[in-house]
């Protein structure tokens, strides 16, 4: 769901850079807060971005000017929160737009907006939602990770429908033709990425329990004890 570089009508790209850029200014101070109120969740920090990387550089093409993939973003948003993620994603998109050439400058804005604010915040509200029910851990993450990821395909599509209406049905028929091109292959890619994520969290909840104990995804239990 990266738009590529140029696609956008710079007063859109514009738009999207002002909408976004108070997400990713806040996610800046929850980061410096997040290490200097938890060092030792750094590593984990650390590796929550290179997640997102790895599975957000898996490029498939898609419509001309954008591209699907998994977002990665779902797990971080679950162990650190949102906010968090809105600068994170924002560094993997500005590295993968120079190192990559996947994305780009001028649309950094617009895919930081799907991609590390709508995303994030729908996989946590999800989760939360799921977990306050009644489901365990592991359910909660896997429809946060995959409604991240469908949340962000749907944002781009809206995104690519307001700066390409269609010449006869509007932006009501662009985006219907936006999310039927794109849900070919981001729906199979959504769930992949769900059970992905869950078998990440299985191994976490093995190695790395008191760390999610002190993020507040685990509640302290004796060992054994299901979450």
């Amino acid at each position: 769901m990266h738009i590529a570089e140029g696609f956008l009508p710079a007063a859109h790209a514009a738009g999207w850079t002002l909408a976004a850029a108070p997400f990713v200014v806040h996610g800046a101070r929850a980061v410096t807060r997040e290490v200097r109120e938890r060092p030792e969740a750094t590593l984990l920090l650390g590796a929550a971005g290179a997640f997102t990387f790895v599975l957000s550089a898996i490029k498939l093409p898609s419509i001309t000017g954008s591209s699907s993939h998994p977002t990665g973003t779902g797990a971080g948003a679950i162990l650190f929160r949102p906010p968090v993620m809105a600068l994170l994603g924002t560094v993997v998109l500005l590295f993968q737009a120079l190192l990559l050439a996947h994305g780009g400058l001028t649309t950094l804005g617009a895919n930081a907006f799907a991609f590390a604010v709508v995303g994030p915040w729908a996989a946590y509200g999800s989760y939360r939602l799921v977990r306050r029910l009644g489901g365990g851990l592991l359910p909660g993450v896997f429809v946060g990770t995959v409604l991240a990821d469908l949340a962000t395909y749907v944002t781009t599509s809206v995104q690519l429908a307001l700066a390409f209406p269609d010449a006869t049905g509007g932006i009501a028929a662009a985006l219907v033709k936006f999310l039927g091109v794109f849900a070919v292959t981001q729906v199979p890619l959504a769930l992949g990425e769900g059970l992905l994520a869950v078998l990440l969290f299985r191994v976490l909840t093995v190695n790395a329990r008191p760390e999610l104990e002190r993020l507040g995804v685990l509640r302290p239990a004796p060992a054994g004890e299901a979450a």
